[in-house]
Parts: C-alpha cells; structure tokens; sequence
C-alpha cells in the first residue's frame, strides 16, 4: 500500500500518464466514455482531468490549449462521475490485493486529486465510501470539517430509547445528552470552508 499511517496518499507532481498506467486505467475509463471515441482522445482527456487536478481551485477554462475544449473536457468529467468511475477506482485502490507495484498506484495521487473535483457531483455517497476505504486524499477538506454520516449513525444508535423519569436521573442524563448534541453538530460538517482551508488539504 502506498498510503501514510494517516491514510493520505503521498504526493507526485503531475506528469502526463505512462503506457503502463495508461493500460491499467483503461478498462475503467472505456466503459464509461462514448462509443466510438478514439483511445488517442480518451487518453488526452484523462491527462487534462488529471493535469488541472494538480493544480486545486484552478477552473476548466486554465486548461492549457493542447488539450481542446474545456468545456468539452468538464462535460467528460461529470460524465465520469456519474458513471461512477472515481468510485470503482477508489475501491480498487483500496483493495489490499493490488500490489504495491502495480500501475495504477503511480497514478494513486492523480486519482485522489480528481476525486476532490468530483466530491460535489457525488453528493453524499462518494463522500461515504471516500471515509469507509480510508483514503483521505481524496477527500476535498480536512475530515473533521466535512459531513460524517457514519457518526450521525453511531450517535443516534447512542440516544436513550426512553428518558428517565426521575429528576435526579435526568439531570445525570442530561451531560451525556449535551455532548451527543455537540457530537452531532460536528457530524453535519461546516457549511463553508474557507478557500485557504480546503486548498491547502494536502
């Protein structure tokens, strides 16, 4: 595995895909591309994803011009996303079965920096599977001021079924409830980042 003990993926400066990483990303991307696309065209568009993806906050239109349309290039990108295609790489990655020399590995930090790009096309859902595989680097924020369903979960398990129905007992309850209250705030994640913050996640 190449991920850190806090699970965050070590940095690479990007470099356009080698053959090898090319040919193990494939089978992920052709099925989620238009038919009758050129695997030329496939592989530039991968490369300008993944090129302004090393650059966070920059918009499509940076892209340099070798790469055509920006415009083109975004619509790829949600169409990728909706396709699921950051999902299934995530989960590959993730796999402790691929070994540590294969080729998507190389491309394991591209691939987390695209996935940011996608955090707000894949809602909720990609969010959850990011925080259940443990790769960080993919997340678009530091964890703890992003939405955590899962603690929404474990917290509403921890409620009492029933109050007390003493005053003494209740007031016992009353700091555990106070601090499921403030747990539970934490787990709705902030309503805004400021921009330095979320840029500057590595």
């Amino acid at each position: 595995m190449s991920h850190s003990s806090a699970g965050l993926t070590p940095p690479r400066p990007w470099t356009p895909l080698t053959d090898d990483a090319w040919v193990a990303l494939l089978p992920y991307v052709f099925p989620c591309s238009p038919q009758g696309r050129r695997i030329a065209d496939l592989r530039a568009r991968m490369n300008a994803i993944f090129h302004l993806a090393s650059t966070p906050g920059d918009p499509w239109r940076t892209l340099p011009p070798e790469y055509g349309s920006a415009q083109t290039i975004a619509r790829y990108f949600r169409r990728l996303t909706h396709a699921g295609l950051w999902h299934r790489l995530l989960e590959t990655l993730a796999d402790p079965a691929l070994a540590p020399n294969h080729p998507l590995r190389a491309i394991e930090y591209a691939i987390c920096r695209a996935t940011r790009r996608a955090a707000r096309l894949g809602g909720m859902p990609l969010l959850l599977l990011i925080r259940k595989l443990g790769l960080r680097t993919a997340l678009n924020g530091p964890p703890w001021l992003l939405p955590d369903p899962l603690l929404s979960e474990m917290l509403a398990r921890a409620l009492p079924t029933r109050l007390p129905t003493t005053r003494a007992a209740l007031a016992a309850l009353k700091p555990r409830l106070k601090a499921i209250a403030w747990l539970e705030k934490a787990a709705l994640g902030r309503r805004s980042m400021p921009r330095v913050v979320r840029f500057g996640w590595p």
